[in-house]
């Protein structure tokens, strides 16, 4: 603990990292409080989108929605766990020893994970394109709406990232190794 005081900026990692776990975590209860809601409260949820698009088809888009919703879940925690496994790198730099063979393991997860995300993202996106196309359709004005679709090249490269990181902590902990067993 005592390092962390004498870095500021662990500290303030940590606590951001703490703060992105805990809003993760309320998002995934969030969404996942969503999806039933928007079941049970179907005829009501309706009511109130029939008042801006009165062609709305209602089975499949209200399934669009808890689809939507259940894969967000989904996505944010994939999420939790990204920022959890950040959260254990950061602690053993704080202990003065992040070059040890459990961080290459972490950030080699994190990378799969990151391409998780990328792949949840696609059908995420493609309902939503979809849940768009029909409100456009049946009259809602969405001029200010835009959906993206597809992989997300940001994403892409934060994972290329993650697995060269995993590589150089592997050959970190390797060399480290070596350099204690000839001494």
């Amino acid at each position: 603990m005592t390092s962390i005081k004498r870095d500021p900026l662990l500290a303030v990692a940590k606590g951001v990292l703490w703060f992105l776990m805990g809003l993760m975590a309320l998002s995934v209860v969030a969404c996942l409080s969503a999806a039933p809601t928007v079941f049970f409260m179907r005829d009501h949820v309706m009511a109130e989108l029939l008042k801006d698009a009165p062609d709305l088809v209602f089975p499949q888009f209200m399934a669009a929605v808890t689809a939507v919703c259940l894969l967000a879940a989904a996505l944010l925690a994939v999420l939790f766990r990204i920022f959890q496994l950040l959260k254990q790198i950061v602690d053993t730099v704080g202990e003065g020893d992040p070059f040890v063979p459990v961080n290459a393991r972490r950030l080699t997860r994190m990378a799969w994970l990151t391409l998780v995300v990328q792949l949840i993202g696609l059908p995420i996106a493609g309902i939503a394109l979809w849940i768009h196309n029909v409100a456009k359709g049946a009259g809602a004005n969405l001029s200010d709406i835009h959906v993206d679709t597809g992989l997300d090249a940001n994403g892409l490269l934060l994972m290329l990232i993650l697995f060269i990181l995993a590589r150089v902590f592997r050959k970190g902990a390797e060399m480290r190794a070596e350099l204690e067993g000839t001494v």
